[in-house]
């Protein structure tokens, strides 16, 4: 059989794409519009409601709930965060820390809620583990290590080889860190319980109402107008289709690809028995989990981005870029080098010119938004969603401040990415550095990180 390349995402696939809800049928007014149901719009309603249950809410997608990032994801229900060093900078270690804490606390929120809703979302508690398997990427990986803790996190270890190979026997793996902040999900299935539990609370949802513009107090679609005191924009890689959004968040691509299930020989050489979401400590890193049917679900950059900040449509995924993910598999596990790749699919996430995730409400206008999360958004859009949520009910007068909404990443401000084709050429150059960083680290074997990297970092905005 041949590789299932597209078709949204692989969770999709295995859990089926969604009944369509009816589109706007006209112009409407609301208290609060939600533009975007993935996960962070679906978050914000259902929090909200639960607040303030006589708020009028509606949701507005462009094509069904989940359609995005959301759906397509690699199932990380994890604590990291984008831009927690240049917080630390901006509004001090203490700040930071306050930021990290709230998202390891989120992790677990995630949990309480699908417990709560009766969400059934494949959810494994089983930490993430981050593995070095060059002496360059090892020293970052105890510098990686030692800042997390610096930043709280008491209760993360830092393992040997051969502690490394006790959990997942990763080929050439020198060491590890483990987190028990983390956990593996199905990202499709935790959207359609979200979405069916934002319904049952009152909340409107209309799909196939793409918004063209937001301006204060409206949003506006080819079907009508809605009207509400706040308008709130929950759009992640896809903000640049939005009127005058073209350069607020670059939307980077992502690719994925998920084996076939795997039997019992295979995990017994593998391990993996904790089923930890794994990562590792290269540039262009991969990301990795063991899902519930006991495929290997895997993820790294293809092509970075798309000129003129375009997105794609249905996930397809070339070629070359299948076969690279193929590369980093066998890697990992050289055992796993006959083993087909039954889906591959592709998605956008968002990123600031800072690489940092931001949470805004605008109380002159009523126009909020929250999002860039570099690749972090299964957990930080929930995190995000709350302080939304007190956001705006401390403007309205239904409440006061809250610890969310004095956390350093609330209203910060980012500034615009580079015209093209000075957006495109960055973004390529930067990839390709890091691609090649890689290679000089594999085979060199120093303990270093390579030039070429940390200056692809400093150019970036990175560090």
């Amino acid at each position: 059989m041949s590789t299932i390349n597209g078709g949204i995402s692989f969770w999709y696939a295995t859990d089926g794409i969604p009944a369509p809800r009816e589109p706007l049928p006209g112009d409407a007014t609301a208290d609060v519009v939600i533009v975007g149901g993935g996960y962070t719009g679906l978050w914000t309603a259902y929090y909200l409601k639960k607040a303030a249950p006589f708020l009028s809410i509606t949701v507005l997608e462009s094509r069904f709930c989940g359609y995005g990032a959301s759906g397509r994801n690699g199932g990380w229900l994890y604590n990291g965060i984008a831009g927690r060093d240049r917080y630390a900078k901006l509004h001090g270690q203490e700040s930071a820390v306050r930021l990290q804490r709230a998202m390891n606390d989120t992790v677990g929120e995630v949990v309480r809620v699908a417990g709560e809703e009766s969400i059934d979302a494949d959810i494994h508690q089983g930490g993430v583990l981050e593995v070095a398997y060059t002496p360059a990427q090892l020293e970052r990986l105890k510098a990686f290590h030692a800042a997390e803790i610096a930043f709280g996190e008491k209760d993360r270890v830092l393992l040997g080889a051969r502690e490394t190979a006790e959990r997942v026997r990763v080929s050439g793996a020198v060491g590890a860190t483990w987190t028990p902040h983390g956990a593996r999900v199905h990202p499709v299935k935790l959207l359609k319980g979200l979405a069916a539990a934002v319904e049952a609370l009152g909340v409107t949802v209309y799909e196939s109402t793409p918004v063209t513009e937001i301006r204060p107090r409206h949003a506006v679609t080819p079907y009508g107008t809605v009207r509400a005191p706040y308008i709130l924009r929950c759009t992640e890689g896809f903000t640049a289709s939005l009127k005058g959004q073209r350069r607020a968040w670059l939307p980077m691509n992502s690719s994925m690809i998920a084996t076939e299930p795997l039997g019992p020989e295979v995990w017994e050489a593998i391990g993996w028995a904790g089923r930890e979401t794994l990562g590792d400590m290269a540039h262009a890193y991969m990301y990795a989990q063991r899902t519930a049917d006991d495929r290997i679900a895997l993820g790294g950059r293809g092509v970075p981005y798309r000129f003129g900040s375009r997105t794609d449509n249905d996930g397809r995924t070339r070629a070359a870029t299948v076969e690279a993910l193929r590369e980093i598999l066998v890697r990992f596990f050289p055992q796993l080098a006959g083993v087909r790749v039954s889906h591959a699919w592709s998605g956008v996430l968002g990123v600031p010119r800072d690489w940092c995730a931001t949470v805004t409400l605008d109380r002159t206008t009523g126009l909020g938004w929250a999002g860039g999360y570099v690749g972090s958004g299964v957990a930080t859009a929930n995190l995000a969603a709350r302080t939304l949520r007190d956001l705006v009910r401390q403007d309205s007068g239904q409440a006061g401040g809250t610890e969310l909404t004095a956390l350093p990443w609330v209203n910060h401000k980012v500034r615009r990415w580079e015209p093209e084709p000075l957006r495109w050429l960055g973004v390529q150059g930067m990839y390709a550095a890091y691609r090649a960083a890689d290679r000089r680290e594999l085979s060199r074997h120093r303990a270093a990180t390579d030039r070429i990297a940390t200056l692809a970092d400093r150019i970036a905005g990175r560090h």
